[in-house]
């Protein structure tokens, strides 16, 4: 029972340091991917899929207890949500949009694409998560 509490407690000191990376390589994509000259597709995709693991790593954070599997659908479920959220439009949450915090969370333009780039970022998130491979190791 010890060693379940520590492979888990450690999985979730492992998510929290993959989630601060993530979020640092998608501020960083977004703000120099440009001046680099990394392609449109790679900084606008990639960086949707990294909102994608996000997404994933925050999730598995608060849902600890749940199986990988059933952190990547909630996962999922949250990141169509918010990109089917684009489509609602009110003036005090279009204005909000337009602030760097609301093009961060919410986004500013609906796109059937983000849902594929967030479903990679999810499913990349899922392949390597340390409860994961320690569940698999396990059996």
């Amino acid at each position: 029972m010890r060693e379940i509490m520590q492979t888990r407690s450690h999985a979730q000191l492992l998510r929290l340091a993959a989630l601060l990376v993530v979020i640092v390589l998608g501020l960083a994509l977004r703000r120099f991917g440009y001046a680099v000259d990394l392609p449109f597709v790679v900084v606008k995709y990639g960086g949707s899929a990294l909102w994608g693991t996000m997404v994933y790593l925050l999730v598995a954070l608060i849902a600890a207890r749940f199986r990988p599997a059933g952190i990547a659908i909630i996962a999922l479920f949250v990141a169509i949500s918010v990109e089917l959220f684009r489509l609602y439009h009110t003036p005090w949450l279009d204005a909000f949009r337009l602030t760097t915090a609301g093009a961060l969370l919410l986004g500013r333009i609906f796109s059937l694409w983000n849902m594929l780039a967030y479903a990679i970022g999810i499913a990349a998130a899922w392949a390597v998560d340390p409860a994961r491979r320690a569940a698999v190791s396990r059996s």
